[in-house]
Formats: C-alpha cells, sequence, structure tokens
C-alpha cells in the first residue's frame, strides 16, 4: 500500500510538473506502463505483453503560442490534469462510437465532432493523434492561427478559437460530403426515372441508406448546437479563461487580507475590541464580501462573455442547419423521384390489367365459336348436311355473332370508364 501511495504521488509530481516529463519516447520502441519495450520482445520472438486498464495513447498538445508536440499519456494522467470524469474520456476512445458531443467542464471542455476528439483548456489544446484529415488539418490550422494572432489583439480566448475551428472544421467536412453526394446522387435518379432497372434501383437504395446516416451525424450536430445556445449555464460553464482569471483574483485577495490580518495583528481589536470567536467570524464576513464585490465585478462581464460564445455558436448553427436543409431536399427529390416511379409503374400495371381484360374477353368469344364448330364436328345425323352450303352458312352466323358480341363487351367496359377514352 505504501508503495503505490508513493507511485501515486509520484505520478502526481510529474503531473503537476507538465505533460512534456511524463511523455517517453523511443526510437527502437514504445515503452509500456511496464516498463518494457515492445521492440524487445519481438527481437527475443515473443508476443508483446497486453496493455491492461489505461494504457498509453498518442496525443497532440497545442500551446497558446501555436507550437504542438507528440506525446504519449495513459487516461489517469489526463483526468488529473484536466480534472475530468472518467465517462467524459470515453467519449474521446476510438474503440466507441459515440454522437458528436460538446461538454463544458471546470477546467476543460471535452470536443467529439466527428474525428474530432480533443480536450480543451484555457491554455492548451489536447487533441487525439490521428491520420485523419480532419484531424491533420486541425493542428496544422490552429498552430497557424495562433502564431499569426500572437502579436495582434483579439477578442475571443483560447478556448473558443480552438473550439471555433473544431466547428468549422466539421461543418465543412459535413458540407462537402454533402455536395458530394448531392453530384453522385442526382445523376442516378435522373436515370432511375427515364431506366426503371434493378441497378438503378440497387444504386438509389445505396446512396439513400448513405443519405440517413449523414442525416443522422448532421442532425446531432445541430441538436449539440442547438442545446449549449439554449442554456446559459453552459455556455458560462465553457469560459475557462474568465474562470482562471476570477479564481487568480480570489487567491491573490485572500492572500491580500491575510498578510494585512497577519502584519497589523493589533488594528481589528483596537477597532473593534471584541471576542477572538467574534473576530474570526467578522474575518469571514470580510472574505465573503470581498467574494460578492468580485463576483459582480465580473456578473457583467460573464453576461458579455455568453452573448459572445452565443454569436460564435449562432453563426455555425447557421451553417449546420443549411447543410441540414440541403439533405433534407435531397431526401424529398428521392422521395419525389419513388412516388414518380411507384405512378409509373402503377400506369404499366393498368395497361397490363387493361390488355388482360381484352384477351379474356376475346378468349370467351373464341370459346363460343369454338364450340359451335365443335359441335357440328360430332359425327351425328341431321337434315342439315344434306346442304353442302349449311356449315359454311353456320360458320359465317357464329362468327359474326361473336364479333357483335365481343365489340359490345368493349364498349360495356368503355361505358363504365375501365378504360382510358
Amino acid at each position: 500500500m505504501r508503495r503505490r501511495i508513493a507511485m501515486e504521488e509520484s505520478q502526481g509530481l510529474i503531473l503537476h510538473s507538465g505533460f512534456s516529463d511524463f511523455a517517453t519516447s523511443n526510437i527502437n520502441g514504445r515503452v509500456t506502463p511496464g516498463g518494457c519495450e515492445t521492440s524487445q520482445f519481438q527481437r527475443l520472438g515473443l508476443p508483446a505483453p497486453k496493455k491492461r486498464g489505461h494504457g498509453n495513447r498518442s496525443w497532440i498538445k497545442i500551446d497558446q503560442h501555436g507550437n504542438s508536440k507528440v506525446l504519449e499519456l495513459d487516461r489517469v494522467t489526463i483526468m488529473r490534469h484536466c480534472s475530468l470524469p472518467a465517462r467524459d474520456l470515453r467519449l474521446l476512445d476510438p474503440l466507441f462510437i459515440y454522437p458528436s458531443t460538446i461538454l463544458g467542464r471546470d477546467k476543460a471542455i471535452v470536443v467529439s465532432l466527428e474525428q474530432i476528439r480533443c480536450i480543451i483548456t484555457s491554455d492548451e489544446v489536447i487533441l487525439m493523434n490521428s491520420l485523419d484529415g480532419c484531424v491533420v488539418q486541425y493542428n496544422a490550422e490552429l498552430c497557424k492561427r495562433l502564431r499569426i494572432n500572437k502579436d495582434q489583439a483579439d477578442d475571443l480566448p483560447f478556448e473558443f478559437k480552438a473550439l471555433e475551428l473544431a466547428l468549422e472544421l466539421t461543418c465543412m467536412s459535413l458540407d462537402a460530403q454533402v455536395q458530394d453526394l448531392e453530384m453522385e446522387i442526382y445523376p442516378v435518379l435522373d436515370e432511375l426515372a427515364s431506366n426503371i432497372s434493378t441497378l438503378n434501383l440497387e444504386r438509389v437504395r445505396r446512396f439513400k441508406g448513405h443519405l440517413l446516416a449523414l442525416t443522422q451525424r448532421v442532425q446531432k450536430v445541430r441538436d449539440e448546437i442547438e442545446h449549449l445556445m439554449d442554456d446559459d449555464s453552459d455556455m458560462a460553464e465553457m469560459y475557462l479563461t474568465e474562470k482562471k482569471e476570477r479564481g487568480e483574483a480570489y487567491t491573490l485577495g485572500d492572500m491580500d487580507i491575510q498578510s494585512n490580518n497577519a502584519g497589523e495583528p493589533g488594528v481589528l481589536f483596537r477597532l473593534a475590541p471584541v471576542s477572538p470567536v467574534k473576530s474570526s467570524s467578522g474575518f469571514q464576513k470580510l472574505q465573503r464580501t470581498f467574494s460578492s464585490m468580485s463576483a459582480s465585478k465580473h456578473g457583467s462581464e460573464n453576461a458579455e462573455n455568453i452573448d459572445q460564445l452565443e454569436m460564435l455558436l449562432e453563426a455555425y448553427f447557421v451553417v449546420i442547419d443549411n447543410t441540414l436543409s440541403k439533405l433534407s431536399s435531397l431526401k424529398e427529390c428521392i422521395d419525389d423521384t419513388e412516388d414518380f416511379i411507384n405512378i409509373k409503374l402503377g400506369d404499366v400495371q393498368n395497361q397490363l390489367i387493361q390488355f388482360e381484360l381484352l384477351l379474356t374477353a376475346a378468349t370467351f368469344v373464341a370459346t363460343i365459336f369454338a364450340v359451335v364448330t365443335g359441335i357440328f364436328g360430332v359425327n351425328f345425323s341431321s337434315s342439315i348436311f344434306d346442304y353442302p352450303s349449311a356449315f359454311t352458312w353456320v360458320l359465317l352466323i357464329t362468327g359474326v355473332a361473336c364479333g357483335i358480341m365481343y365489340f359490345s363487351f368493349i364498349l360495356y367496359i368503355r361505358h363504365k370508364r375501365l378504360f382510358p377514352s
């Protein structure tokens, strides 16, 4: 137990000294939590030990000056450094599929937008390293913007700059995917409308599945931004720089009060000769008074900062809502094409039914004619066979009667409007 406590204290010292002291890298192999290198096991022909519990992951640390470096950090270190619970880090785990989420915590903002998974603090961004294009672009663009605006006055604090870039790249990525889908699906819909085939139907079905999945992703990002805009407390929680400055001001104020109290112990007693219990309660009242004054001083600034973040979120809410409108229009176009195909197939089915009805009527009439001819084909004695032309007249009369019957049947169908005129 003592050894475990000593190890935790050493990890805490490493944590407060910074990520650079904790991060370890080796050219020949990666260091595991047990202190063994995987390359040594490979050289010996043995399987590398499996990481259990909190394994190291590759992260990119970006500071306020635009400097970035790759670090190997475990979950416990990040949790202690950023004061985050374990469930927030699970949102950033690439092994699990979670919807887009933006969480404001006491000392950090947890951002999980598509492929951009990072933790934003008041002075640094801890980005999960990946080969995805959005992650690489986020790293390069954020470093570029921080270096350019390093000497320029900017109203946005550091955490809002990092959050804005994450929202911007996410909205741009989703909009680009929607545009690519539009370019692919519109020609297929036009071809399907002119030529209904199994291949075209299969392609539209596949595109529709892709459309529904993309709509869910865009809808989740839109809902997350809208949720933040509707909750002022969440937006106020995300202003990390102000909370940090306010905490430092409280600390300095408490130190000044304690130093004045220690430097001039007799002043309070000369002004108000009371008992030690009352003097301690008076000191606590003085602290609460200072805290209330500081809170009222920052009240208007807090409201202004909420409005500032709200305008930032509103700008990207309009962008993502426009993207969602494109997807809705595309879905409506697919539905209209499906309705047109159903109408076209229904018309073809009606034509087939009409043809079947005519064929049935013709078959009925031909059957009557065949019955009459069949009767006269039977060998029976009758006086009608004494006249050679009698059978010809029977055939003619039967044929005319069947024709009249067939046309009467067609006129009856037209009268009932079963056929188009």
